[in-house]
């Protein structure tokens, strides 16, 4: 295999699977207000927080881990600024104790907290600013979750990016995937180089899924799927252990997830249904991690056409990405995987994203079944064809027509949902 594809193939692994604990978008709030802190060196008096349409609907409806069961942007920012660490990224809330939570509810009720909605043509844009004693910092991170682009002490810029697609965390060219050279990839990739990145994966997700299942939280979707279908069918715990990791992470749950493409709910959906699959087929170590190195990275591919937030539901594309994991599981290469997604995605590339919440667990879970679905159907033999639909010639034409929709098609069913939505805060 090409090195420099297989080194750009690498690089993107490692800059997608990280821990994150909560909802990504609030945390990331966090991680910017912790920053913000440290930069004005002291509490603030006033905080103002303007930030993207998309930030605020994955926002409004989750709980904010280790918070005492708070939710929204004002205590995403309270969170950061009373009690996060600035040095640990999207785990800045992980350290807080039970005993800061008053702390955190404290500094919401005694400070000025102001949210606005940014005018700015980016789906993901965070703008922070902190003052205090006549002092002021500024935190604007855009296009991914820890993508700083502007540190500012006094109105003085402290760090500037050179341009707003490479800030502090510089990624690297989306542009290189596709799927024959993502199979390639899995197939040759040497465990050594990605043993640590999806041992973490698995561990940390197979927790938060078990931890789903036990207790009880969200809507209880995972244990909802296996309490009234069957338990003992393979696909039912694959989707009832996406669904669960959700459940949890979505109602405030303190354990991590790795997330794929900026999402925990995506991280879930990519990987739980294929460790799912492959302890059900006796598969080795080693064909777990490279069915979940294509799982991954076709997930990847898909919302690298889209951006990393949209009105398009991005469990469609970690569902088609599990899919693909499952069907590289089987013995499947290129023609097997390449059928998988584009029967996959002819089916449900509609699914709207109306914020972060409860009910994500419920999506995941048809997303999942809808990635197994189009391999099931290969397997029988059936297809959807080129003029089906968006469905176009080639799995990469296709994946490319679902981004359009998603990127071009869906700009104004995104403001019309995020309309709703404010609407409903008023209520």
């Amino acid at each position: 295999m090409d090195q420099e594809i297989y080194r750009a193939y690498l690089d993107i692994l490692k800059e997608e699977l990280i821990p994150a604990m909560g909802c990504t978008e609030p945390v990331a709030v966090a991680c910017a207000a912790a920053k913000g802190r440290e930069l004005l060196g002291l509490l603030p008096e006033r905080c103002e927080i303007s930030v993207s349409g998309n930030i605020l609907k994955n926002a409004k409806s989750v709980i904010v881990p280790n918070t005492g069961g708070l939710k929204g942007l004002e205590a995403a920012v309270a969170a950061g600024v009373a009690a996060g660490d600035p040095a640990a990224s999207l785990e800045v809330l992980s350290a807080v104790s039970k005993e800061r939570f008053q702390e955190i509810g404290d500094y919401m009720e005694r400070h000025e907290i102001r949210v606005l909605l940014a005018e700015t043509g980016e789906n993901f844009h965070i703008d922070l600013r902190l003052s205090a004693a006549g002092h002021s910092a500024r935190v604007v991170v855009s296009r991914r979750h820890t993508n700083i682009i502007l540190l500012e002490k006094d109105g003085e810029p402290v760090f500037q990016a050179e341009d707003e697609a490479g800030g502090a965390d510089g990624a690297a060219d989306r542009r290189v995937l596709n799927i024959r050279d993502i199979v390639a990839f899995a197939e040759a990739v040497r465990m050594s180089d990605i043993e640590s990145i999806i041992d973490r994966q698995v561990a940390y997700n197979t927790a938060i899924a078990r931890e789903g299942l036990t207790g009880n939280w969200g809507a209880q979707i995972g244990k909802t799927l296996l309490s009234h279908y069957d338990g003992t069918d393979v696909v039912v715990r694959a989707k009832a252990a996406a669904a669960a990791g959700s459940d949890a992470r979505m109602s405030g749950c303190q354990l991590p997830v790795v997330i794929v493409s900026g999402s925990g709910n995506q991280g879930l959906a990519a990987s739980l249904p294929v460790i799912e699959f492959a302890g059900h087929l006796g598969n080795s170590r080693e064909a777990l991690y490279r069915a979940l190195v294509v799982s991954n990275l076709v997930t990847i591919y898909q919302k690298a056409g889209i951006g990393r937030l949209s009105a398009f539901c991005g469990a469609v594309c970690a569902g088609c990405g599990a899919g693909a994991g499952i069907a590289f599981l089987h013995g499947g290469r290129y023609d097997e995987i390449a059928h998988t997604i584009v029967n996959a995605l002819a089916v449900i590339s509609g699914m709207t994203c109306d914020g972060a919440k409860p009910s994500c667990a419920a999506k995941i879970a048809a997303a999942v079944d809808n990635g197994i679905f189009g391999y099931k159907l290969y397997l029988a033999g059936h297809q959807f064809y080129a003029g089906d639909g968006i469905v176009t010639k080639g799995v990469d034409s296709t994946i490319e027509n679902v981004a359009r929709l998603a990127r071009e098609g869906m700009h104004k069913t995104d403001r019309e949902i995020l309309s709703i939505m404010v609407e409903n805060r008023r209520i």
